[in-house]
């Protein structure tokens, strides 16, 4: 699974991919989070783009710009020291793959 979390400059979003993909981890889901800016969104790349809330305003022309599943992340998103609550956001949108461990797909 590849995610792409997205964010004004890349640099808060890499800390809720690196939360996102421990998270995962954890649960035994082999997923790839990264985190990029608005220009890091090209169809096909990912199978899931997340958006930081501060772009709340773009979410629109991000979802156009992509064929997979794109959602807005909750305003405290930051604040989910753990990546599990977006891990949780994460396997909402994704139920077909979600509960796929390592080694089992």
């Amino acid at each position: 699974m590849r995610i792409l979390v997205v964010c004004g400059a890349g640099a808060s979003s890499t800390f809720v991919a690196q939360r996102l993909r421990r998270a995962a981890a954890e649960v035994g889901l082999d997923w790839d989070a990264s985190a990029g800016m608005e220009s890091s969104v090209i169809d096909g790349a990912h199978d899931l783009v997340l958006v930081g809330p501060h772009l709340a305003d773009r979410l629109t022309a991000i979802r156009g710009a992509v064929s997979s599943p794109v959602a807005l992340l909750p305003p405290d998103v930051f604040a989910d020291r753990s990546g599990e609550r977006t891990l949780a956001i994460a396997r909402a949108l994704l139920p077909d793959v979600s509960s796929t461990p390592k080694g089992t797909s």
